[in-house]
């Protein structure tokens, strides 16, 4: 008397085989999907994180400079109203 079935261990084979298949191909579609998703982000032309972070870092830069220039702009126009002196009116004469 067999203890194992021929066709069982066919069978069991099979089955075997078909699930590495699939998982083999899981795996191409998921490596196909990921180079698709490379290729279509790469077209969109984004930045890098580091692009962004000295872009964001230089903007801070240009914004705090511009307001110490409008600050010494203000003192300058607040400094020269003080120092101004009236203008006079020339009075015409009757020749």
């Amino acid at each position: 008397m067999q203890t194992r079935s021929p066709i069982f261990d066919d069978l069991a084979d099979i089955m075997t085989s078909a699930a590495g298949a699939a998982a083999g191909a899981g795996e191409e579609i998921k490596s196909i999907f990921r180079a698709q998703a490379d290729r279509f982000i790469a077209d969109m032309d984004l930045v890098s994180r580091e692009e962004f972070e000295t872009l964001k870092v230089m903007t801070q830069q240009l914004y705090d400079d511009n307001q110490a220039l409008r600050a010494e702009i203000d003192a300058l126009k607040k400094a020269s109203k003080k120092t101004a002196v009236p203008k006079t009116r020339a009075r015409k004469t009757k020749t």
